[in-house]
């Protein structure tokens, strides 16, 4: 018992001496200081140093950094498409060939400018062809669109219903594309026996044609000065 008392008494004393040491200090004379003073204020100017070089100069670089960690998962993204891109890169260029090719095909299933008047006398020929009379064929004017030149064409024919019947099919196996559209399909109204069962077709017919180089950038150049013109 005698023994702890007397540590009780020591440390008791010892923190009586530390607190002596912070009596009486002259804040112009830090140097004459006695230990336990200056070992704390040595402690809080690191401690200062270090908050204050965490807001001065560590702080924007962690906003950089965190600004940086938040594109990692984008930028792993973005990795993770290109490779499978260039893993797959020759079979993409096989489908682009074959995008390609079948774009070519398509382009020459449009008539030139020069085609175009042959392709009206196929559409004739595939009428009288298939015995019907023409009752009226009247082509539109244009209209041209970005990259080719729509031409409506209004057709009134007669004939029997499989002579008509054929006549639809022929226009469809055209090796140029040409649509029909707003079909309507009357009987003839006549008195004459001959004639019965004569049937009116009405429609309207469609066929495209490719733009030209300048007839492009032609296109182009009206664009542009109407959206110039939209923005005065």
């Amino acid at each position: 018992m005698a023994k702890n008392s007397s540590a009780n008494f020591d440390l008791n004393a010892w923190f009586e001496e530390v607190q002596d040491q912070f009596r009486g200090l002259n804040p112009q004379e830090p140097g004459q200081w006695p230990l336990a003073p200056r070992l704390l204020t040595f402690a809080a100017a690191i401690v200062l140093a270090v908050v204050g070089g965490w807001f001065l100069v560590l702080a924007d670089a962690q906003a950089a950094l965190d600004a940086e960690a938040a594109k990692e998962p984008n930028l792993r993204q973005d990795y993770k498409t290109k490779l499978v891109q260039a893993v797959n890169l020759p079979e993409l260029r096989k489908q682009k060939s074959q995008v390609e090719e079948y774009v070519n095909q398509l382009e020459k299933q449009l008539p030139g400018r020069a085609e175009m008047d042959a392709l009206l006398s196929d559409i004739n020929s595939a009428a009288v062809g298939r015995g019907l009379q023409f009752e009226f064929f009247g082509p539109s004017p244009e209209v041209v669109k970005d990259y080719y030149a729509e031409k409506p064409i209004s057709i009134r024919v007669s004939g029997r219903y499989h002579d008509i019947g054929a006549f639809v099919a022929d226009i469809a196996n055209l090796s140029r594309i040409v649509t029909l559209s707003d079909l309507n399909v009357s009987v003839l109204a006549t008195r004459d026996a001959a004639l019965s069962g004569t049937l009116n077709m009405e429609a309207k017919a469609r066929t495209y044609r490719y733009l030209d180089s300048a007839e492009v950038a032609e296109q182009r150049k009206s664009k542009a000065a109407a959206k110039q013109g939209a923005k005065k």
